[in-house]
């Protein structure tokens, strides 16, 4: 390759090239300024890091432990009334795969003694998926084979005896199949199958209870739907649950934000008195570019790439280790795999590099003062 083809490819090359060279060179000849720099960068993001994933997957675990509790809405007919046969589908259809539905339905049957006792009929596929915090001693899985709650099981068949009940002059012959103890209403509580239960009684259900997974608004929206869908429901929250949820995950996320916030502004303050001696140490050469013509535009720009570029760096750098922190916090302290959320990168890498430009402010108006005369005399 002789010289002019030489001098020609050089004459063609981008600008870039020597743009890209000035900025590992000042990086290369202040090692110790950029190493400062970059380490409370990747401190920032890798924190920040670690936080957005711990916060994403314990926010979808703690979801999912909520609905261990049960429904969290509650679909009633009005004025004690069945519900439409098309109320189940309907809810489904709203739900798409983000929870469960049960239905029940609800009598008070008499012993052949006289008492009253209150019986359900329920879909018990459905209540295993929708109130898994039951204590159930064994799901009933014949037909005419009750579920009985423990303080009702003590006077109905204290030996595990069959017993009968009646309602409107129906009696139906059941055998126990199983207990239930919960510490609530369900302990005196006969279930049933929901097709022996209509069989007897004739009773449609009148409660859909419904455990819908999502952030407080979207459960909100649910509810919203399901109210347009079924008019002929009563659609009311489940505020214990409801409330509950939204509080510790305001909790959680606020605690975690803050944290996050405040080494973001450490960060901000390190970066922002590295640049500020990085200005001073480098007024020669910025006074000499000035000298040979550069305009404070490119000046400005010069450095903002450089600011640019260190948080970039930072960025990529703290991802990797904040996946890898997250990770061990996840097993040690919850013995739970916390899953990497490659999805928060881009925010990642956004908020380092708009860290660094706003670090940047103060030292790139220094340079607008730079006077390359006063400068170069070594004034």
């Amino acid at each position: 390759m002789n010289a002019q083809t030489v001098a020609a490819s050089r004459a063609q090359s981008p600008h870039t090239s020597m743009f890209l060279r000035m900025l590992v060179r000042a990086a290369v000849l202040r090692r110790g300024r950029a190493a400062s720099a970059l380490f409370a960068m990747v401190v920032a993001t890798a924190v920040t890091t670690t936080v957005l994933n711990l916060y994403v997957d314990v926010q979808a675990k703690l979801q999912r432990e909520f609905r261990n509790y049960g429904a969290n809405i509650i679909l009633v007919g009005r004025d004690g009334s069945s519900l439409p046969p098309n109320a189940l589908p309907h809810v489904e259809s709203t739900l798409a795969g983000r929870g469960v539905a049960a239905p029940f339905a609800m009598v008070v049957a008499r012993t052949a003694e006289g008492q009253p006792v209150v019986v359900a009929g329920a879909d018990f596929d459905r209540v295993k998926q929708l109130d898994r915090w039951w204590s159930v001693s064994n799901w009933p899985s014949a037909p005419q084979q009750a579920l009985i709650g423990v303080r009702a099981a003590s006077v109905l068949s204290p030996k595990n005896q069959p017993f009968e009940l009646n309602f409107r002059g129906h009696t139906i012959h059941l055998t126990p199949g199983g207990t239930v103890q919960t510490g609530a209403a369900e302990d005196s509580r006969v279930y049933l199958a929901l097709p022996d239960f209509i069989s007897w009684t004739g009773v449609q259900p009148s409660t859909l209870e419904v455990a819908a997974t999502g952030s407080p608004e979207e459960i909100t929206a649910i509810m919203k739907q399901l109210e347009q869908a079924i008019p002929a429901a009563e659609v009311r929250p489940v505020r214990q649950i409801m409330e509950g949820e939204a509080r510790v995950l305001g909790k959680t996320r606020a605690t975690l934000l803050a944290a996050a916030a405040l080494i973001i502004l450490t960060a901000a303050l390190c970066v922002l008195s590295t640049l500020m001696g990085w200005v001073f140490d480098r007024r020669r050469d910025f006074a000499i570019m000035k000298a040979l013509g550069a305009s404070n535009r490119l000046l400005n720009g010069f450095f903002a790439a450089e600011a640019a570029a260190l948080g970039a760096s930072g960025a990529v750098i703290g991802f990797l280790l904040g996946i890898g922190i997250a990770a061990w916090i996840g097993r040690v302290n919850f013995h739970a795999p916390v899953v990497p959320r490659f999805s928060v990168l881009p925010f990642v890498l956004a908020g380092s590099m708009v860290v660094t430009l706003l670090s940047a402010i103060l030292p790139i108006s220094l340079l607008r003062r730079v006077q390359p005369a006063v400068i170069l005399r070594g004034e």
